[in-house]
């Protein structure tokens, strides 16, 4: 089968790239795509994108990252962030897509127009440089679509966490979706996959996060447990779902 991870984080220190890059292979993973979240990070997946063939970069600015937050001992700090430096690491980087960006309001409001002021020059690089986005839109949902929809880049709402309303408002748009393995466990993305046209769903991961197995770290050969889930949802074969999907990563990406 051709199976494809579209949001992971090979970068994180809980994950072997090299192991988990094996066993994705002889899964049948034939892209993963890992999402930067900082300048640093970023670094990091271009190098992980040389060492491994199957790995393609997704450059990004994490919504906390673009306003300078980061937990230390539980508590949220605010430092400061060269905004315009990670730009240009992007536009220079040449990604297969700008991600992972977005606005996430869960943590702390006290910053949400820093977050918008921020994701709107996202946007905006990624018309310049024709590049999908990868967005995260934690709690705050509404204000991440009120202002992708009326741009004429690709978009693609990872993991997305909004309401029947909402999730219409995106399909209205074109946008695409990508689900995680957690579908066997949460009943909202059943939910988003039925209301979804096939032709827009994606499979991915967040991995090492959000893993379909208790007692395991997620990772990319994980993938299979999305397509089990969305092929009977859509009640095609998994195989038949596998190539649609992997379709659609190669007509977005």
């Amino acid at each position: 089968m051709l199976l494809v991870d579209v949001h992971c984080h090979l970068t994180d220190k809980q994950i072997n790239a090299k192991e988990v890059v094996e066993r994705a292979k002889k899964a049948g993973v034939k892209v993963i795509i890992t999402n930067g979240t900082n300048y640093e990070d970023n670094l990091k997946v271009l190098e992980l994108s040389k060492q491994f063939d199957i790995v393609k970069p997704a450059l990004g600015l994490y919504p906390l990252d673009a306003v300078g937050l980061s937990f230390e001992n539980g508590e949220l700090i605010k430092g400061s962030v060269d905004v315009e430096k990670v730009l240009k690491q992007i536009e220079l980087g040449k990604p297969i897509a700008i991600g992972e960006v977005g606005i996430d309001f869960k943590w702390s409001r006290d910053y949400d127009n820093e977050q918008i002021e921020v994701f709107q020059k996202i946007i905006k690089l990624a018309e310049k440089m024709n590049k999908p986005l990868i967005v995260h839109s934690r709690n705050a949902e509404k204000e991440c679509i009120d202002l992708l929809e009326n741009t004429k880049t690709k978009v693609v709402m990872h993991c997305f966490g909004g309401n029947k309303k909402l999730v219409k408002r995106c399909i209205d748009n074109k946008f695409y979706f990508s689900i995680p393995p957690i579908i066997n466990k949460l009943m909202h993305f059943h939910m988003v996959t039925e209301l979804c046209p096939l032709s827009k769903l994606l499979t991915e991961t967040d991995s090492p996060w959000l893993s379909p197995y208790q007692d395991k770290l997620n990772e990319p050969a994980f993938v299979l447990e999305c397509l089990k889930e969305i092929s009977n949802i859509k009640k095609i074969t998994i195989e038949e779902c596998s190539n649609q999907i992997f379709k659609n990563f190669n007509d977005l990406f």
